[in-house]
């Protein structure tokens, strides 16, 4: 059983709101004692994430919690938009698909990194994405 032991919610509606949450994901990550690498790839998959919310969807929410399974504990992050959703959710998760003038290697690049990667999305009503990165992990 996962236990949420803090959480914090930031708007992301402009490039200028991607450092400051960038920052507060490595302010938890410092806090349960994950190694500089995991930092590195959690910081990785949520900036290209959040940068896909602000590019795809004209912004959003991210959620940032920090959890605890009893054996380890892990940040989990959770962005939801509101934007035009993706139409085929399994093509943009294949390396080099890009619906934009991008190399295609976010979606796919962002799961790679993590422990856990979720997406839903319903074309015209929005985009929810899930990761979990374990602090030993």
């Amino acid at each position: 059983m996962r236990i949420v032991l803090n959480k914090d919610t930031m708007k992301i509606e402009k490039e200028q709101d991607v450092i400051p949450f960038r920052n507060r994901v490595k302010e938890y990550a410092v806090k349960i004692g994950m190694s500089l690498v995991n930092q590195t790839k959690l910081i990785t998959a949520a900036s290209e994430l959040v940068r896909n919310m602000l590019k795809y969807a004209g912004g959003g929410t991210a959620l940032i919690e920090v959890v605890s399974d009893n054996r380890n504990s892990g940040i989990r992050l959770l962005f939801e938009d509101r934007g035009p959703g993706i139409k085929d959710v399994d093509l943009a998760m294949k390396d080099g698909y890009s619906t934009g003038k991008s190399l295609g290697l976010g979606l796919p690049g962002a799961r790679r990194l993590v422990n856990e990667f979720d997406i839903k999305s319903k074309p015209g009503e929005g985009t929810i994405v899930s990761i979990l990165k374990w602090k030993n992990g």
